[in-house]
């Protein structure tokens, strides 16, 4: 009897990039962005009881107008989230050597949210602006200095 399982090929990642995306054409024009992210992983070592750091580097490719995207929004340090397959492939170097290499091909990429310099500039003039409407909520408020914690 052969039993047939299931096969899945899933992968979710967060990390950053470690270089900024590199956007290119195939001859029929779709897009193919590439670039690899670095996810750190904290352990502590079980003979000497010291934190360590292990970081890995994950190549990342992604098809079409997705890609494109990519290259838009991301920049040398971006932490992403990124849901995909794993893909293998093989070619020879240089040297005629055959390597192989893994990869996600990315389903979907969300860049996550990090408070820019400009945002945080913002953020005293936004407060600024409400303190000269006369926000009933800013008159209702306790000074800093009567708050109880």
């Amino acid at each position: 009897m052969n039993i047939r399982i299931p096969e899945q090929n899933y992968v979710l990642i967060t990390g950053r990039l470690t270089h900024d995306p590199d956007l290119r054409f195939t001859q029929k024009g779709q897009g193919v962005c590439s670039f690899d992210i670095a996810v750190n992983r904290r352990y502590k070592d079980q003979t000497t009881g010291e934190w360590k750091d292990d970081t890995t580097f994950v190549p990342v490719t992604v098809w079409g107008p997705m890609g494109e995207k990519c290259k838009e929004r991301g920049k040398k340090g971006s932490p992403v989230h990124i849901e995909g397959r794993l893909s293998s492939s093989e070619y020879v170097d240089k040297s005629g050597q055959k390597r192989k290499v893994m990869r996600i091909v990315a389903r979907r990429v969300q860049f996550l949210a990090v408070a820019s310099a400009a945002e945080t500039e913002a953020a005293p003039e936004t407060a600024e602006a409400a303190e000269a409407a006369g926000s009933e909520t800013a008159d209702k408020a306790a000074p800093v200095d009567e708050v109880p914690f």
